[in-house]
């Protein structure tokens, strides 16, 4: 089972011995909070008031059946995991149970074993689907190369400093203007570090709008606010024995820079409308393109904050001054490139298409360097004739970029107009995680609010 979060089980039986036995049985496992009851009307109380991640209840009982309190437990919490114990199984029981949402049931008499292994499998579901859950929520990132590529002087120091700091374990500072490569070497720390087997978690604080930043951070509990029908997991959680990577801190607005600094201090996080306490073993890297001594001395960014990122610090130099590298860089963008264009053809006469391809290349090359004007039109041309023919970019790859930008710019107005701006319902509509479709908004400079009717 997960140990990154506490599971809350309710156990209602009439049968004080049962309730005895189900909570040593439990007790056995990691990381749980166990709650008994024998009073099936004290059980609803609890149901109504409280959050449990499982409910362990007999079928009979005098006052409110298990039946009573499963119906009850689902229609105030719909992701409840139900466990039924019945001294007498009938299909009819059995088939009411899972229509009202139940995961399974246990007959009496029943080893602990059985009970252990069964409440094992239930709670591991149950945070399958929420980590699955809060992967679609993530932030999606696309990545410019797969690792860092640099033989200059400035980048060999940055790679020491990285090395050093990977084989550490405090929270590190990058800094860097934009395409330089910050979250790259965070990830390079990543997998430097015991912590490799870990999460490597990152998010862009300026894609997540400032009201759902502590939400995503922090997770929330069920009715912590409108909409909030379930409890969820935030980032920081999600990325428990792992690394959380914060991209553009200074983005970040004044109080949500003072709850980071309380996890940072205290290596523990409370969930939005959550009152416990949960201890959070978690390596935070942070990045900005920004001037962060300006951003200090303008009262922007809190100097304590900085100090406690700034254990750690790796500074990378822009493309012009580390010129020699220019060439590697480029070696290896023209060799993906390439794979791209043979990718993406749809090669219906299959290996043998691609065979004579390759054989007319060599033919035709004036080199020992095969470029696409080697390849047949066949191959080239469907590619790129769209967007050719509008005249807007040069290249299969221009061409291809101002395509999709075009598409990306359509689509999102056509959106917000749809749903006047609401932002939420826009997301659901095109299956995307909010603050991914936050950030595309960003990035074409479109204002939702104007959209509202």
């Amino acid at each position: 089972m997960n140990p990154w979060t506490k599971s809350r089980i309710l156990i209602v039986d009439d049968e004080q011995g049962i309730v005895e036995v189900c909570s040593d049985t439990l007790r056995r496992l990691p990381g749980v909070d166990l709650i008994t009851e024998s009073n099936s009307a004290a059980a609803a109380r609890r149901l109504q008031n409280e959050n449990f991640d499982l409910l362990l209840a007999d079928v009979r009982m005098p006052g409110r059946s298990g039946v009573d309190l499963l119906r009850l437990g689902r229609e105030r919490d719909p992701g409840l995991t139900v466990l039924m114990l019945t001294a007498f199984p009938t299909i009819e029981t059995a088939v009411e149970s899972m229509k009202l949402g139940a995961a399974d049931y246990i007959t009496k008499p029943f080893l602990p074993e059985d009970l252990l292994a069964t409440v094992r499998r239930l709670l591991e579901q149950r945070h399958l689907v929420a980590e699955n859950t809060l992967l679609n929520r993530q932030v999606e990132r696309s990545y410019a190369f797969a690792s860092i590529i640099g033989e200059s002087g400035p980048m060999r120091d940055a790679l020491a400093v990285i090395q050093r700091l990977a084989a550490s374990d405090v929270d590190v500072l990058v800094l860097g203007q934009t395409g330089t490569g910050k979250e790259l070497a965070a990830r390079a720390i990543h997998q430097g570090n015991p912590r490799r087997t870990g999460r490597f978690v990152p998010v862009d604080c300026g894609a997540i709008p400032e009201e759902l930043l502590e939400s995503e951070f922090f997770g929330h509990e069920r009715g912590a606010f409108t909409g909030a029908h379930a409890r969820s997991l935030g980032l920081l959680e999600f990325a428990h024995q792992g690394t959380f990577f914060l991209d553009e801190i200074c983005e970040m607005s004044p109080r949500m820079q003072v709850k980071l600094l309380r996890v940072l201090q205290e290596r523990e996080i409370r969930r939005v409308g959550g009152t416990e306490e949960i201890e959070l073993d978690v390596r935070i890297v942070a990045a900005t393109s920004r001037n962060i001594e300006q951003e200090i001395k303008e009262q922007r960014f809190r100097m304590d904050l900085y100090y406690r990122l700034n254990v750690g610090r790796i500074e990378l130099q822009p493309l012009r001054s580390r010129a020699g590298d220019i060439p590697l860089l480029a070696r290896c963008f023209l060799e993906r490139y390439a794979q791209e264009l043979l990718q993406a053809y749809e090669w219906p006469g299959n290996v043998r298409e691609l065979q004579n391809a390759i054989r007319r290349a060599l033919a035709m090359s004036r080199g020992n360097t095969i470029s696409p004007e080697d390849l047949p039109d066949s191959i080239v041309a469907p590619q790129s004739s769209a967007a050719a023919a509008s005249g807007t970019a040069v290249g299969f790859f221009g061409c291809r970029e101002a395509q999709l930008l075009a598409f990306e710019r359509q689509y999102l107005r056509d959106l917000l107009k749809a749903h006047s701006g609401d932002v939420a319902a826009a997301a659901r509509e095109a299956q995307l995680p909010r603050g991914t479709l936050y950030r595309l908004l960003k990035k074409h400079g479109f204002e939702p609010g104007g959209y509202r009717i």
